[in-house]
């Protein structure tokens, strides 16, 4: 791509031409291509969604509703051509629809070429002019973007504010802008001498600009987007981990950012670290933090914050859209249609690197917060399956609690029925086994399964295609003779494996292990758990199980479900029993 900016008018008229190859089996007739900044007008899907909505985004309301035409965003394809042949296209508010001149067989390459121009909104969502904390310009979903086709067809899905899905390619980028700017941001520049703004190395001597722009040029290998922020009044910090990747710092310094953003120069590479030891080889060379946007968004090699907060939230926000890098930047699932397992597993992920790198004591459960989001969903009788499409979601709260909260459980259920280790070793061998494939909830679903050498697909069903929750309960204890009876029921529609812990008189604990049939196995015994003196399985089908306990009641101080509280039981009330 080539583009050119003129900041005073916000407009920029950019060309593109795309080497597009058809991996898949099917004959392709046509093709989509994303047009995000058409959402940014009066009455469009994003405006009207925003103002219908039971409870709208506060970034957004009815701001759209209000922009006048010089605020405005629009993206208007001038030129579309396949192989030198024109091709005929429509545009469909924030979706061009263009018939080809002959279909793209497959396993073939064509090459698209287009020519463009663009005005950048006043800043309402992600995207954006002039920001409120006074950045010029956050440029994310700013191109006309090929749609992605997989083995469930065209994802040509309206922009309403959610979430994407895009194409890995390698991006070759020139940006001319007004040469006061400097730049942040996806990609590896490649003319540092000609540029200088705290990229150039030591010693390097900066060729004096000509003219009032300067041409900056990027290429970022095997990404599917490309995010850039420009102001000119950025600080640019570098720093350079021993493993070789350059941590890069965007900011405009002053009394709300200075002292924070120097520290976050320490809590950048030591995220990157844990994230590298427990998820996988971050597989760049390069991570950006920048200020703009609305708030914090994940883009391949970088990511947009709000940079005017306290330390605690200004590491929190980093942690998180980092983290994104792996879940939506290299295994890219299709974030539309399975917004959790990329919300969700970084949500997951975030609180383990937190308490890590920033907590003053590591906490017993990072994921508390998690815990409590989800069980305020499950008992708001808003709660919609996690099957259900990004934008399709009927409140925002719903939406929200279920890719981040009930997502990030998703991981920390499969913890506790599997293992934690089998868990830990099992998101290697899913990064292993997906980087850069679009994995799905089957795909994951078998890895564990593969890790574990259980049956998990009872899990994924429930969990993801259900609302039903979880609700154990002990009955009654009773003693019966020199030994104690213990009657378990589970209230719940979702069954789920028990772990029923004993503590006796003397604060010894046993273990009685209730794994469900249809897991078809077992987890091993874990660390720190009490011994298991029993394991019997539990069929589904059965409400009510009971247990005998090979020990006076007189002997024992209480019985509980699951003390290590991870079992996602919506009423613990009913899991502890106390003599």
């Amino acid at each position: 791509m080539d583009v050119e900016m003129n900041v005073v008018t916000n407009q920029y008229t950019g060309t593109q031409t795309i080497a597009y190859s058809n991996n898949s089996p099917d004959t392709l007739d046509q093709i989509f291509f994303h047009l995000y900044y058409n959402a940014f007008q009066p009455n469009s899907m994003m405006d009207m969604r925003s103002r219908t909505i039971a409870d709208p985004d506060r970034r957004v309301g009815d701001r759209i509703s209000k922009l006048k035409p010089n605020e405005i965003g629009y993206m208007r394809i001038q030129s579309l051509t396949m192989n030198g042949q024109p091709v005929e296209f429509e545009e469909v508010e924030t979706i061009l629809e263009a018939t080809l001149p002959h279909p793209i067989l497959p396993h073939t390459t064509v090459l698209f070429e287009t020519s463009f121009e663009a005005q950048v909104p006043l800043q309402v969502r992600r995207s954006g002019r002039d920001s409120q904390e006074g950045v010029r310009y956050s440029m994310s979903q700013w191109y006309p973007k090929i749609a992605n086709y997989d083995y469930q067809g065209w994802h040509a899905n309206p922009y309403i504010g959610r979430e994407f899905y895009g194409i890995w390619g390698d991006f070759d980028v020139k940006i001319t802008i007004d040469k006061t700017y400097t730049l942040g941001g996806t990609g590896y520049l490649q003319n540092a001498n000609e540029i200088g703004h705290g990229y150039e190395d030591a010693g390097v001597v900066v060729a004096a600009p000509t003219g009032d722009k300067l041409t900056w040029h990027f290429f970022a290998p095997r990404v599917h987007d490309f995010m850039w922020a420009a102001d000119p009044k950025y600080t640019h910090d570098r720093i350079e981990m021993d493993n070789g990747i350059t941590v890069h710092h965007f900011y405009i310094k002053n009394s709300q950012t200075a002292s924070n953003w120097e520290k976050l120069k320490t809590y950048t590479p030591a995220a990157i670290e844990f994230m590298n030891k427990h998820f996988g080889q971050y597989p760049y060379k390069q991570f950006s933090v920048v200020q703009g946007g609305d708030g914090g968004m994940e883009y391949p090699m970088s990511t947009l914050i709000t940079g005017q907060r306290p330390l605690g939230s200004l590491v929190g926000v980093m942690v998180h859209e980092l983290v994104h890098s792996w879940f939506h930047g290299v295994l890219g699932n299709n974030e539309s249609l399975y917004p959790w397992m990329d919300e969700g597993f970084t949500s997951y992920a975030s609180a383990l690197v937190m308490a890590e790198i920033f907590a003053e004591e590591p906490s017993d459960f990072p994921h508390r917060g998690s815990y409590a989001s989800y069980e305020r969903l499950a008992t708001s009788g808003l709660e919609e399956p996690m099957s259900t499409h990004a934008d399709h979601y009927h409140t925002n709260t719903a939406y929200g609690a279920a890719a981040y909260s009930k997502g990030a459980l998703f991981l920390s259920q499969l913890g506790y029925i599997m293992g934690e280790d089998h868990l830990a070793k099992g998101m290697l061998r899913y990064w292993d086994t997906w980087q850069f494939k679009h994995p799905n909830v089957n795909d994951v679903i078998r890895v564990m399964e593969k890790q574990s050498g259980l049956e998990l697909d009872w899990f994924k069903e429930y969990w993801v295609y259900s609302t039903k929750t979880i609700d154990y309960a002990i009955e009654s204890v009773v003693a019966d003779g020199n030994k104690t009876s213990v009657q378990l029921k589970r209230i719940g529609l979702m069954p789920m494996p028990v772990d029923l812990v004993i503590t006796y008189t003397d604060g010894s604990q046993e273990m009685v292990y209730l794994p469900l049939v249809i897991q078809r196995g077992e987890k091993p015994q874990e660390a720190g758990m009490p011994a298991r003196i029993h394991t019997e399985r539990w069929p589904w089908t059965h409400l009510e199980k009971t247990i005998q306990i090979d020990r006076p009641l007189s002997t024992i101080r209480s019985i509980e479900i699951d003390p290590s509280l991870r079992m996602a039981d919506i009423n613990r009330d009913n899991n502890r029993f106390d003599k």
